[in-house]
């Protein structure tokens, strides 16, 4: 009898590692022939963080984890490129004997994961990509996340510039717009361009438009699934499926099953103080 290979996307575990194992317990997701997909932000603001690493590594290839914010600004912090803030919680991480290997295993994961018409990214897409050129956009970020010398490149992406994209782009700018977009997006301007400041629900914020509502959007051949906006909750539309439901905030852990979009949640057991996503 032939197995079926299912794929399971969870959101932002945001290292709340108990809900993770709860969630995972609650599912029918068998790691020697399924596939578990995690949609960025795998660390920081939650208890135990490097018990979620370490699980997540010992999957192996059975683990898709795209990176989010959060996972750049642990390999920020490791670069020296900014330090913690109160509300971060990456000290067991930074202190753990094998933080070495965990860092060099988080450099390595991917932007964008496109697999049978579905597309995983940690906050969404411009309008003016394709999938196909997302994709090969994501793999500039990667290729300079992978190389010796990733800790300048980590060095040189903070901020909030260029806001619009060009094809001609290039240097840090270029990298910098597609971390951007990929990592920290919500609202866009009419205009197309990133307007990375507004964070809570859109229709509290009318004059700007979320990035999965803007029309004639590219990337719209495949169903992108996403996490990152906690302020949205579960969605899942035929289009865009959205998986960030606050965990780490007292929310609840959210899974779903890719094939008949059945949905697994596991409501948080530590929940942290409110604080910036």
């Amino acid at each position: 009898m032939t197995t079926t290979r299912q794929r399971y996307v969870v959101g932002d575990i945001q290292g709340c590692h108990d809900e993770f194992a709860a969630l995972l317990a609650s599912m029918p997701f068998d790691s020697a022939t399924d596939s578990l997909w995690i949609a960025g932000d795998m660390i920081n603001r939650g208890p135990d963080n490097v018990s979620v690493l370490r699980r997540l590594r010992a999957l192996g290839d059975g683990a898709v984890c795209v990176l989010g914010n959060h996972d750049f600004f642990f390999l920020s912090v490791v670069a020296g490129a900014t330090q913690l803030a109160p509300g971060d919680t990456l000290g067991d991480l930074l202190a753990a004997p094998d933080c070495a290997d965990l860092v060099d295993w988080v450099r390595r994961r991917p932007l964008l994961h496109v697999e049978d018409g579905f597309a995983m990214v940690h906050a969404g897409l411009l309008p003016q990509w394709s999938v196909a050129q997302a994709r090969a956009l994501a793999a500039e970020v990667e290729q300079a996340l992978r190389a010796d010398d990733w800790q300048e490149f980590i060095r040189g992406l903070w901020g909030g510039k260029p806001v619009r994209w060009q094809d001609d782009l290039q240097g840090p700018d270029r990298l910098r717009i597609i971390v951007n977009a990929m990592c920290r997006m919500r609202f866009l301007q009419p205009d197309g361009s990133l307007d990375l400041k507004p964070k809570g629900k859109p229709e509290a914020n009318p004059e700007r438009i979320p990035w999965y509502a803007y029309p004639d959007a590219a990337w719209r051949s495949h169903t992108l699934v996403h996490g990152h906006w906690s302020a949205l909750g579960f969605r899942d539309t035929p289009g865009v499926i959205s998986l960030d439901t606050g965990c780490v905030w007292g929310g609840a852990l959210t899974a779903i099953r890719l094939a008949d979009r059945h949905v697994w949640q596991v409501r948080a057991m530590h929940p942290a103080s409110p604080g910036d996503e």
